[in-house]
């Protein structure tokens, strides 16, 4: 379980410890993302010689948690307190450019007392 700044984000079907009192509905959150031209001579220059690309990395990072924050922002405004059944999503759009989706369903959640 991953909890973003309070909320609640799971990758199962059901949040171990709550009972899901509502379902809202799909939620996601879409981001695409390119790297500069000073990151892609380095990463270039870098997957020339081997090893971890460390600015895609740093770049791949960021989107993911903008995407994230994108898909609890859209839960909150269906009045969502948790995502479930939370998902990644990545495709290329171009040679520079990479899409990343997080979806799920987003739920009204109870701590079981």
């Amino acid at each position: 379980m991953v909890s973003v700044d309070e909320y609640i984000i799971v990758s199962s079907n059901y949040i171990p410890g709550y009972e899901i009192t509502e379902t809202k509905g799909f939620v996601y959150g879409l981001t695409v993302r390119s790297r500069g031209v000073g990151g892609q001579i380095g990463a270039g220059i870098r997957s020339m010689f081997g090893g971890e690309i460390k600015e895609y990395v740093s770049m791949m990072e960021e989107t993911r948690d903008e995407a994230m924050t994108r898909a609890i922002d859209h839960a909150k405004a269906m009045g969502a307190n948790a995502i479930i059944s939370a998902r990644y999503d990545s495709n290329d759009i171009s040679d520079v450019m990479q899409e990343i989706l997080v979806f799920g369903t987003a739920v009204v959640a109870h701590k079981v007392e």
